[in-house]
């Protein structure tokens, strides 16, 4: 088996969406980095390699078993083992995860540009290991709390933040018993939705302010979230959280 040694993760737990999963770059300095004194190395398949990335269900049994305390972290000057942890790769991405004892990818880290050159270059001329699992898990359906993958490209990690906050909002909203909050979002949104607004059934209304806010991230994205999460405690402390981070952050780079 192959071993990468001395690896910095960054674990972002409970996350099913490798997008959420920040690389290199997007590190604060709050986040916590951890020291993985050795971690096992597979070469898996594609496939396998995207349901890990992005799902959190169990992982084939066949391959914990491969890697069943193999894994120490360095912490303090002591050496712990993990119970199943490990590097993966499919020949183009690397990802680490650490169960935390369970059967599934809790935790999930990218790794220093360093260290991902080196995993690649460690499996270069081998073939991916095949582990007995049901492939079929690998569909996943996406939705309003779990966005597709194309809505997220490009954008930086406050801005994935600040968008999932903002569905979170639409999500709450959609079930709101009242109309005309959802129409005024709309109108808010899109001013040219205003002289039919009225025309629009709830479903629709909501439907088409879902649609428009979808796509990309623009500073009116910003705006209408900012807004729409007014008064509500638990929503405000995760945007001032996330501003507050990503400008420690933009401080820490300059």
């Amino acid at each position: 088996m192959l071993y990468l040694h001395d690896v910095w993760v960054n674990w972002f737990e409970g996350e099913e969406n490798g997008y959420n999963v920040s690389p290199f770059h997007e590190w604060r300095k709050e986040d916590g980095i951890e020291l993985l004194d050795q971690a096992p190395l597979l070469y898996i398949t594609n496939d396998l390699y995207q349901f890990i990335e992005n799902d959190l269900q169990d992982l084939p049994i066949s391959l914990l078993e491969s890697i069943h305390r193999r894994a120490y972290l360095r912490k303090n000057q002591e050496r712990k083992s993990l119970d199943y942890a490990a590097i993966v790769t499919n020949g183009h991405s690397v990802l680490a995860f650490d169960t935390l004892g369970y059967t599934l990818p809790v935790r999930k880290s990218r790794l220093i540009p360093r260290q991902e050159r080196l995993a690649l270059e460690m499996i270069e001329g081998q073939k991916p290991n095949k582990y007995d699992w049901d492939s079929s898990l690998a569909k996943k359906e996406h939705h309003i709390l779990s966005l597709s993958p194309e809505y997220m490209l490009g954008l930086t990690r406050k801005e994935r933040q600040l968008k999932q906050l903002l569905m979170m909002a639409l999500d709450q909203l959609q079930h709101t018993d009242n109309p005309e909050e959802i129409r005024y979002w709309l109108t808010e949104w899109e001013p040219s939705h205003y002289p039919m607004v009225k025309e629009y059934t709830i479903e629709q209304a909501w439907q088409k302010l879902y649609e428009g806010t979808t796509p990309g991230w623009s500073r009116a994205h910003e705006e209408l979230c900012g807004k729409i999460i007014k008064g509500q405690p638990f929503f405000e402390k995760i945007w001032e959280l996330e501003n507050h981070k990503a400008e420690a952050g933009i401080k820490n780079q300059n």
